[in-house]
């Protein structure tokens, strides 16, 4: 089966099964904040293609135009008691499982980065842009948005090259350790970025 087949399969599926937990999700954001329960924010894909990414909303509506923008720290005011429970489960990044069945993203691969960002990329740092992002990826499963900006690109490098059903899975398996012990959450929205945003 391809790479493909298996995002749409694995995705439909998770959304079929996780519709209950989104529906009362979107629900709880509703009702303790103002806004929509869906957040989009424009990300860069495969070949450095835009896309809306898809999340539920955590902060309060509006948060990226005041306090620290696009940075968001452990504590934030910003966030909703709702939004930290979902942020630490991760659960927050369920809707990707549509950009995902969509063709935007795949499970497994770098994760997508602002087109500010990648104005900014080094011939190097380009190099993430070969395969398409991911729901979960290398770089995430060994320190997440702790880890320094190069040191993610270094992984995600690692990823393309050595990519195999092998790793995937891998990668899977960590990543649900991961989401049970809600580790490396917090380094600004820019999961390290020191360049502008």
């Amino acid at each position: 089966m391809t790479r493909r087949a298996v995002d749409i399969v694995v995705s439909a599926l998770a959304l079929a099964l996780a519709s209950p937990v989104l529906a009362l999700a979107m629900l709880a954001i509703r009702l303790e904040s103002p806004g929509p329960a869906i957040y989009r924010q424009r990300r860069s894909g495969l070949r450095g293609r835009e896309f809306d990414v898809l999340k539920l909303r955590t902060m309060v509506q509006g948060a990226e135009h005041v306090g620290a923008g696009l940075a968001v720290n452990e504590n934030d005011a910003r966030i909703t008691r709702v939004g930290a429970l979902l942020r630490r489960t991760s659960l927050d990044e369920l809707p990707n499982l549509l950009n995902v069945l969509r063709g935007e993203m795949s499970l497994i691969g770098p994760r997508p980065t602002l087109p500010v960002q990648v104005a900014q990329y080094s011939e190097r740092e380009r190099g993430r842009l070969a395969v398409k992002p991911g729901l979960t990826g290398w770089a995430q499963v060994n320190g997440r948005a702790s880890l320094p900006w190069a040191q993610r690109i270094e992984l995600d490098l690692y990823y393309i090259e050595h990519r195999s059903p092998a790793l995937d899975l891998r990668i899977l398996w960590r990543t649900l350790a991961m989401v049970l012990g809600g580790s490396g959450l917090y380094k600004g929205e820019a999961g390290g970025w020191e360049g502008e945003l």
